[in-house]
Order: C-alpha cells, then structure tokens, then sequence
C-alpha cells in the first residue's frame, strides 16, 4: 500500500507536473495533485502526493523537506486521514446567534 503526502508552503507556480518530476527521484508517484481554488483556479500553495510504498514516501519526505522550490520551502509530511464535515456553516433562519443592538 502507497503512502499519501502533504506537501506545504509552496510557491503559487508550482504544478502538478513539477512535483511528479521532483517526487519521481525517490521512487514512483502515483498522483501529484497540487489544490486550487474553485472560482480562480489559481493555487492553494499545498498539494497532496501518493507514492506507490511507504519505504518511498518516507525517503522523499526525509530528502526533500525544508528543500527550497521556486523560492519557497516545502513543508512534506505524512498526510493526515479527512475528516467527515458537518456540511459547513449553517446558521438556522439565516440568522445568526449573535445579536446587535
């Protein structure tokens, strides 16, 4: 089983491309999905990489982080699981709790 990474505190120029490629030299990668903002399209400045074993994601997250890309230090950690959303900030009535007077 593969092992997904977080990858942090990167530049808005880096793509998914470039982080395959980086990412490649420690073994194989099997996405490279750099987050982007749905209405601009314009990056989050972290993405999420999947190796294809954890012996490789380790190697890449020793030799590659606080490593300078396009300017920026990357910040690679083991990805954490998602957790379960409520469905975000729903306020009941369109109110909200807070009252002005």
């Amino acid at each position: 089983m593969g092992k997904k990474l977080y990858v942090g505190n990167l530049s808005y120029t880096v793509d998914s491309n470039q982080l395959t490629n980086l990412f490649a030299e420690f073994g194989t990668v099997d996405s490279a999905n750099v987050i982007t903002d749905r209405e601009t399209g314009r990056s989050k400045g972290f993405a999420f990489i999947e190796m294809s074993t954890d012996g490789e994601a380790q190697t890449a997250i020793q030799k590659l982080n606080g490593s300078e890309v396009s300017g920026r230090a990357m910040n690679i950690s083991e990805a954490k699981p998602q957790e379960n959303r409520s469905g975000g900030n729903r306020r009941s009535g369109g109110f909200s709790s807070r009252r002005s007077y």
